[in-house]
């Protein structure tokens, strides 16, 4: 979902070509994170960017998503955690990225 593809001239550097790739392969979400997912699919746009590029969620929005899904405390406590974990990994990938 967040981890950039390389274009035909960083392929073409290690003598591959897109079809070497082949597909992109689905990845298998256990159902106890599935709606975690789906949030973090949905806040693909609101992501908050500085001088050093992408810095974490804009959590005024993510909040406002939660309250609209009508979760129990312990639910929002978990999805927070998911939500908060899955940030963190997205910020590596795009880190990696970039440099």
């Amino acid at each position: 979902m967040y981890e950039r593809q390389p274009d035909a001239n960083q392929l073409e550097a290690f003598g591959l070509s897109a079809a070497d790739l082949g597909q992109q392969q689905d990845v298998e979400v256990w159902p106890d994170n599935w709606q975690a997912v789906q949030l973090l699919n949905r806040m693909s746009t609101q992501w908050r960017v500085g001088f050093g590029g992408v810095v974490g969620l804009d959590y005024n929005v993510l909040y406002r998503m939660i309250d609209r899904l009508e979760l129990s405390s312990k639910e929002i406590d978990q999805i927070e955690s998911d939500i908060q974990l899955m940030e963190n990994e997205v910020l590596a990938i795009l880190q990696h990225s970039i440099s």
